[in-house]
């Protein structure tokens, strides 16, 4: 399978999607105007996600839940053995190694018709446990940056990055030197991306479990005491964001509580 190809067959265009294909005509950004018709599209009706690192724990989860819903979502993977997982649930895979590919690339993916027009992208993506110091820069920086540049380009405004607690603070001097490189990398990501003109948010979970879903959370802006959050509670709370894009060019700081997600996220869209 090669890189950028998709993992399974297209659906012909119809309807908004052929639409939209015949108004950009190639990648390059899209008007405000578009891009407020795209956030109402988000409000009112079914979204496409494209999800970076779409075969992470969260990225599972998150794909799982849109599918249900009724959501187009498609999921960049690395490994072409993984795409069963995602079309298991309901996603769309497309094989990409984000270490490999460049913004234009990206960019002209996220503007084709890939499966109706992109409403807002995840970066969910990861180095991962056992990797080195060198690819926490690769991957936990460079690639986000990548998919900012392409989601510019594509005219693609909304963002949500997974980052984490802590990269506001020095790093723990008792943990090794790739935890430290894991943690500048995502404080490099964070500082990116804000300087974005994109409807970006940026999340930064506590320490993650794998625990059954809660429902339930703290969500705030920093500082938030850290705690446990499961990666299901995680998830929800994304697609909870991608329900409210009122919510926008913001830092939360995320963990396990006592407020319905729904009803979080819904406080933070009407300015608390």
């Amino acid at each position: 399978m090669s890189v950028g190809r998709v993992a399974n067959a297209a659906a012909p265009a119809t309807g908004d999607a052929a639409a939209g294909r015949r108004d950009r005509g190639d990648p390059r950004p899209v008007t405000r105007r578009a891009a407020r018709v795209a956030a109402s599209r988000v409000r009112v009706g079914r979204m496409h996600v494209v999800i970076a690192g779409g075969h992470g724990q969260i990225a599972l989860r998150l794909t799982e839940n849109l599918a249900a819903e009724g959501h187009s979502v498609t999921g960049l993977i690395r490994n072409p053995d993984h795409a069963e997982d995602l079309t298991a649930i309901g996603g769309r895979p497309i094989v990409l190694d984000l270490e490999q590919a460049d913004a234009e690339h990206l960019g002209g993916l996220l503007a084709s018709d890939m499966h109706g027009e992109v409403d807002a992208v995840v970066f969910a993506a990861g180095a991962g446990p056992g990797s080195g110091a060198a690819r926490k820069d690769t991957v936990d920086r460079a690639a986000s940056a990548l998919l900012a540049d392409a989601a510019e380009r594509a005219g693609v405004r909304r963002f949500l990055q997974i980052s984490s607690m802590g990269v506001d603070k020095e790093p723990d001097p008792d943990r090794d030197e790739v935890w430290a490189a894991y943690i500048a990398a995502k404080a490099a990501a964070e500082e990116d991306l804000r300087g974005r003109d994109l409807d970006w948010v940026i999340v930064r979970p506590g320490a993650l479990v794998n625990d059954p879903p809660t429902g339930s959370v703290h969500l705030a802006e920093p500082p938030v005491d850290r705690g446990e959050v499961t990666r299901s509670d995680v998830a929800a709370v994304l697609a909870e964001l991608l329900r409210n894009p009122g919510v926008s060019r913001r830092v939360l700081e995320l963990r396990g509580g006592d407020t319905p997600v729904k009803d979080a996220v819904a406080a933070l869209a009407s300015g608390g």
